[in-house]
């Protein structure tokens, strides 16, 4: 007990030294959890991703369609339950700074496919019956102030024109990782525009989302099905939601590598900095040292002191980071939410961060304590200052 004591208060001893480094240990911690928070959200789509969800698109590209007439013949292949289609539109609402996830597709499978998007049995049934509806995500439409029956016009990127939604329905997510961000339209709206406007581009269709009934089914069923269309105008590739997903993901690896080395060189710096004040703390104590031992105190005695006050530092400043994480997620998720649409600090970056503020004063205090506990009485009686 008298060594906690002692810790504690030549840990307040230089207030202002003390609370500098506390706060850089803060500052540190909190940048390492941002981070490593963003690493795992790029991944969040992949972890969320369905079982018995495939997704069948061109062999070549996504930039390539495929022929309507495909869906009906992968319907009946043995183990598909559903077959939805979904095309990627890219409008953009009012400027391009509004940027936000919107897909085409049809209404009946869409709901089917997708039962994590939660909807009243009314917006449901606005949906399907109209030509013209939209489901939106709870945080579009809180972002914007949209609200059902609302009316909302998309200029089309990919589909030329003006393209006039009506809000049928405002969906919210079964699980908190949800996307609550996405806007999807019926795909009939577009395919019948194509028809009068370019209809070269009709009847075609971005991907099929394939429901199967077993998930140790899907690797048969996705080759079934690029089998049936091999060596045919339109060649498939079908693959599960995840490796989908992930091939998204693998397109930016090497920025993720990147974010994580900067995440850890951030703790590599504080553990820098906190190291040299611990040996600038141990250095101006050295006749303190001596003297304890001149009074019966033990090498490890004295050890336990400088450890302690080295860790204890630290502990201060993790927790004051991790605090200090949470509203900072909180900001990043309403500012930026059309680039991450949820920003959740998740219980393994908690115990990460914990573990780096450890790590970082364990090794700031490697050198002070063998330095301290190592010094002989008289040097450092002769030492002043």
């Amino acid at each position: 007990m008298f060594l906690l004591k002692l810790i504690i208060r030549n840990a307040s001893r230089h207030k202002l030294r003390s609370l500098l480094t506390v706060t850089g240990v803060a500052i540190a911690i909190m940048a390492f959890g941002l981070l490593r928070t963003l690493v795992g959200l790029w991944y969040l789509g992949v972890e969320s991703s369905s079982a018995t969800r495939l997704v069948t698109r061109n062999s070549i590209s996504l930039v390539f369609s495929l022929p309507i007439s495909y869906k009906e013949r992968i319907r009946q292949m043995p183990g598909v339950t559903r077959v939805g289609i979904m095309n990627w539109f890219g409008g953009i609402y009012v400027t391009e700074k509004n940027f936000f996830p919107n897909f085409a597709v049809e209404p009946a499978a869409f709901l089917d496919l997708y039962p994590e998007f939660l909807l009243t049995p009314e917006e449901q049934k606005g949906f399907l019956i109209d030509r013209q509806g939209a489901v939106i995500g709870r945080k579009l439409a809180a972002k914007h102030g949209w609200k059902l029956g609302d009316r909302i016009v998309l200029k089309g990127t990919i589909f030329p024109g003006q393209w006039e939604l009506v809000v049928r329905g405002i969906y919210r997510g079964a699980q908190r990782s949800t996307d609550e961000t996405q806007f999807f339209f019926n795909w009939d709206y577009l395919n019948e525009t194509m028809r009068r406007t370019i209809p070269r581009r009709s009847d075609q269709v971005g991907i099929f989302v394939v429901g199967v009934s077993k998930p140790e089914q899907a690797a048969e069923v996705a080759l079934a099905i690029d089998s049936t269309f091999k060596n045919s105008l339109a060649e498939t590739m079908t693959e599960t939601e995840k490796a989908f997903q992930l091939s998204f993901v693998a397109m930016t690896e090497a920025i993720m590598v990147a974010i994580k080395i900067v995440s850890y060189m951030v703790i590599v710096i504080i553990m820098v900095v906190a190291a040299n004040t611990m040996a600038m703390t141990a250095r101006e104590r050295i006749s303190e040292y001596a003297t304890m031992k001149t009074l019966g105190f033990k090498w490890h005695h004295i050890a336990i002191v400088v450890f302690g006050e080295s860790l204890f530092i630290a502990f201060i400043g993790g927790l004051v980071g991790i605090a200090g994480t949470f509203p900072a997620a909180t900001m990043i998720e309403r500012e930026l939410s059309q680039f991450f649409p949820t920003f959740r600090v998740t219980v393994a970056t908690i115990v990460l961060q914990l573990s780096a503020a450890l790590v970082v004063g364990v090794v700031a205090s490697i050198f002070p304590t063998w330095r301290a506990s190592t010094i002989r009485i008289a040097n450092g009686l002769r030492r002043i200052g």
